[in-house]
């Protein structure tokens, strides 16, 4: 009976160890998908809308790795704001970091803050986040960190 107890505790391992390398495998993938289908149209909408206040704003990525949105200071060509949503290595599944970056001035070195990327949200709804959501969180990091440089004292 204990052959057959380390024989299958074996096979449920390895079995295990297959199933980890699927999901590392598709992770990427998923993350691509929710960076084309829910954060770069949502970055779009953000920057349409803020180019109207004279705020320029550009999203870049690099598949399977980050997507960022940038914040121009007004009129300006000096970035003031970045939300960085970013997938670790070897995750198993769409668990993704947020970090935001500013600089108080044009001139100042940029602070930077990492965090869960909405937290509340399950990595098995990730690809069902709604844009909306996803614009309302840029929005809120990003007034957030205005109001927290704006009346920062020193």
């Amino acid at each position: 009976m204990a052959e057959n107890d380390w024989r299958k505790s074996l096979a449920n391992f390895l079995d295990d160890l297959r199933i980890i390398e699927e999901c590392k495998g598709e992770t990427p993938e998923n993350f691509n998908q929710f960076c084309e289908f829910i954060a770069e149209p949502s970055f779009e909408g953000l920057s349409e809308e803020l180019r109207k206040f004279g705020i320029k704003c550009k999203y870049r990525m690099k598949k399977q790795k980050w997507i960022s949105f940038e914040v121009k200071f007004p009129r300006s060509r000096i970035d003031h704001f970045h939300y960085i949503i970013s997938l670790p290595k070897n995750s198993v599944e769409l668990r993704l970091k947020l970090k935001t970056r500013g600089r108080r001035t044009k001139k100042s070195l940029i602070e930077e803050k990492e965090e869960p990327f909405m937290k509340d949200v399950l990595p098995s709804e990730i690809l069902k986040l709604p844009k909306e959501d996803l614009i309302m969180d840029v929005i809120k990091h990003y007034r957030n960190f205005t109001y927290e440089i704006l009346t920062k004292t020193e």
